[in-house]
């Protein structure tokens, strides 16, 4: 361990799914007085829940929420094998696609790390400013 104070989930998600894991986080953030950052992590771990709903075939996945000292770190690992890449650019009719489009103006940085081979966690940091 760390130091940090972490929650972590494993499960099977489903379309109603991030409501749930909204108001875990929400939780959290209201217990380590990080109230500023909510809006911006619903936001981000709702498109990420969202992308394992549509691209991980099983749909399984470990959601972390990691408290940091100036902030907030969400992990969510699954098996899919596709690594999420911002697009360059984006047709305005396009009615999928934008997740990452939201993470990036919502987060202060976001990645995805592979995870030997056997999938990949994609993670997001939010700090208080």
């Amino acid at each position: 361990m760390n130091g940090y104070i972490q929650y972590r989930l494993s499960l099977t998600v489903g379309e109603h799914s991030a409501r749930h894991i909204r108001a875990i986080a929400r939780s959290l953030l209201d217990e380590w007085e990080m109230p500023g950052l909510t809006d911006a992590v619903e936001l981000g771990v709702t498109e990420l829940v969202a992308n394992v709903v549509r691209h991980v075939p099983d749909r399984r996945c470990e959601v972390l929420v990691l408290r940091q000292s100036a902030g907030v770190r969400v992990e969510v690992k699954d098996g899919g094998e596709h690594l999420p890449v911002l697009p360059a650019q984006m047709p305005l009719d396009a009615e999928n696609g934008r997740g990452l489009v939201l993470l990036e103006a919502v987060a202060d940085k976001w990645g995805v790390d592979a995870v030997g081979g056997v999938g990949k966690t994609v993670w997001f940091e939010c700090r208080n400013h």
